[in-house]
């Protein structure tokens, strides 16, 4: 938990000039591929994933060192031979993973956050899922246990393998030549990402193009066919927790509502996007028919409200960056304090995410995760420990969440008086 939250002190910045340096070269260039909402809402779902992987709220089936101890037929030295051989097997068990994401229904759920955006830059890559309860990954590193590789070594490759994905979540890059046969290239990439019907659950890959290329999965990018991005029933919110759990929460209440009592039972396990015939004629979902011709997603912003949103958005940055990099500590002060804390930046963002969204709810959201704050501040008579780094840490603290509170208001109020005054037009 400590060593990864320290790996993301520094991951996370640089992920950030990344994103901010991609907008500033499609300005730049007149090809700007960043909507200033969207990558708001990009970021503020990889800060969810950060936070809950930290924190292991996911709850992993964590039978790799029993099969290491139990099956394993022999053990390699620890060379760097090792090493890669241990990427190419996560890398497959990730094609095949990511493929299962893309055909089973309630796989889905744990993929669809990132293909939500409906661009496509390096800021979607960081859209991640926060709504994995068990960890299938896991279970397929068979291989690897059988050949004895050890779990430190797994623990060392994974990330690597996980932070070489974002680089290619990008329009600037066209063809790479030869690379294209080897590796999974930007333009594989937008392949993958496209909703056009020649583009779906294609180049599953992660870091190696072959195993599209061995197990029929394939499909290069056609200049006749430019990538439309998202997926077919929009999010239509900015919420990203809210995006993590809306194709489970269909597939409840279809269940729920279906008279086939068989589908109750297999509707979790048919292709992605299955949903029972009655259920489907009687309450029918918004889903695209024609790529080239549907809205995309946007509210209404302003110059003044991109700023805050802004400000919102580092301010919990801020936030989880004195989490991550002081865990032992707060931990010593009061192991559930971490819990908290990560709870804390859950609502931080729900309440920011609300607002972008012009969710008239968005104002209690707001109010309930300041008074957290202050309840933090008053219990404590300080910020998980950050009092003996700055002395007047509380004080700043509990006047930002009185000025948030005002401002978030103002401007709910004011998206209030906006949307109905074009309601009523």
């Amino acid at each position: 938990m400590e060593t990864y939250g320290k790996i993301l002190l520094i991951a996370m910045p640089a992920f950030l000039l990344l994103v901010l340096f991609e907008k500033f070269w499609g300005w730049k260039k007149g090809f700007d591929t960043v909507r200033n909402m969207d990558m708001i809402s990009s970021l503020s779902s990889g800060i969810t994933n950060v936070t809950k992987s930290v924190l292991e709220v996911t709850i992993a089936i964590g039978i790799y060192p029993f099969m290491l101890n139990h099956l394993a037929l022999t053990h390699i030295e620890n060379t760097i031979l090792l090493y890669i051989l241990t990427f190419i097997i996560i890398d497959f068990n990730g094609y095949w993973i990511h493929r299962w994401s893309h055909e089973i229904n309630l796989f889905w759920n744990l993929h669809v956050i990132h293909h939500s955006s409906e661009e496509f830059n390096l800021a979607c890559a960081l859209r991640q899922s926060i709504s994995a309860f068990f960890n299938l990954f896991t279970i397929l590193l068979l291989p690897a246990a059988l050949l004895g590789i050890p779990e430190q070594v797994i623990a060392t490759v994974a990330p690597l393998q996980l932070f070489a994905q974002f680089w290619y979540h990008t329009r600037h890059i066209n063809r790479m030549g030869f690379l294209e046969k080897i590796l999974v290239t930007p333009s594989h990439h937008r392949v993958h990402h496209a909703v056009n019907p020649e583009y779906m659950d294609k180049n599953l890959s992660q870091i190696f193009i072959v195993w599209d290329k061995l197990f029929g999965t394939y499909q290069e990018e056609l200049k006749e066919v430019p990538p439309v991005y998202g997926i077919s029933r929009p999010a239509k919110t900015w919420n990203p927790i809210r995006i993590n759990f809306q194709h489970l929460w269909l597939m409840i209440k279809d269940a729920w509502r279906t008279n086939n009592r068989l589908d109750k039972f297999t509707l979790w396990f048919r292709h992605t996007g299955y949903r029972p015939a009655d259920v489907a004629q009687e309450y029918p979902v918004y889903k695209i028919e024609d790529v080239y011709h549907f809205d995309k997603y946007d509210t209404r912003t302003s110059r003044a409200f991109n700023a805050w949103a802004w400000m919102q958005l580092t301010m919990i940055l801020l936030f989880i960056s004195y989490l991550f990099g002081n865990i032992a500590y707060i931990n010593n002060i009061d192991p559930s304090y971490i819990y908290w804390y990560g709870g804390f930046v859950f609502l931080s963002v729900y309440a920011l995410t609300e607002l972008m969204d012009r969710n008239p709810q968005a104002i209690y959201w707001e109010v309930l995760r300041c008074a957290f704050g202050f309840y933090f501040i008053y219990r404590q008579d300080d910020w998980f420990g950050a009092g003996s780094w700055l002395a007047n840490i509380k004080y700043l603290l509990a006047g930002y969440f009185l000025i948030s509170i005002v401002v978030s208001t103002w401007f709910a109020f004011q998206h209030k008086k906006e949307d109905t005054g074009l309601t009523g037009a």
